[in-house]
């Protein structure tokens, strides 16, 4: 097996979400043959081994990836980080939501390289729609931040930074690996769900 790229960088894909929205369990659904949270992992796993699943073992640990838990359950994505960062033996952790199709390998690596580079404690990109943390890294210091802001009823993930050195990588920055310009696009809806099948394996959306 070829060694990662990244030695000294986690990897966590956030798979706690109800996927209502959705009426079945988005990060199973297939995508070219494979279920979309396995094809995310396997997309990570190039630059960061291992790739860990925040989740429900139950319903992931069959897709042979490493599965841990919500600490807390109910707490949405910034508990999920959460987690992460309390588990993680790395400096530097890449997380992101298990709903992003549309994620490439150019990008995962120029978020990494990038993130290593900077003197922050976490690297947000930026789209029209504001940060987006759930592609985002996170330095082992923002932990306790973290931790202090679910303590305090804090939930939106941009709420629980608050008093993190945050950096932002504006769309400039990251529009050459955004062609398509879906690179955040979740995919939420049995809609989005059409829409990613006929990008990835050419069939129309019905």
């Amino acid at each position: 097996m070829t060694a990662a790229k990244f030695q000294n960088v986690s990897a966590f894909i956030l798979a706690g979400g109800s996927s209502s929205r959705m009426g079945a369990d988005k990060a199973l659904l297939e995508l070219a043959g494979q279920p979309l949270l396995l094809r995310t992992a396997r997309l990570l796993d190039a630059f960061v081994t291992p790739v860990t699943v925040i989740g429900d073992p139950s319903l992931y640990a069959s897709l042979g990836l490493p599965v841990f838990p919500d600490d807390v359950p109910g707490l949405g994505p910034l508990g999920g980080i959460a987690t992460a960062l309390r588990i993680s033996r790395m400096p530097w952790n890449l997380v992101v939501a298990c709903d992003l199709p549309y994620l490439t390998a150019a990008w995962i690596d120029f978020l990494i390289s990038r993130a290593l580079a900077a003197h922050a404690d976490a690297l947000l990109p930026a789209s029209e729609r504001g940060p987006e943390p759930l592609c985002a890294m996170y330095h082992a210091r923002c932990a306790p931040v973290i931790s202090t802001a679910l303590a305090r009823g804090v939930r939106k993930v941009t709420d629980g930074l608050a008093g993190v050195v945050i950096e932002t990588l504006p769309h400039e920055e990251w529009k050459a690996f955004d062609s398509g310009g879906g690179l955040f696009k979740n995919m939420n809806s049995p809609a989005d769900y059409a829409g990613a099948r006929a990008h990835f394996e050419g069939k129309t959306p019905s």
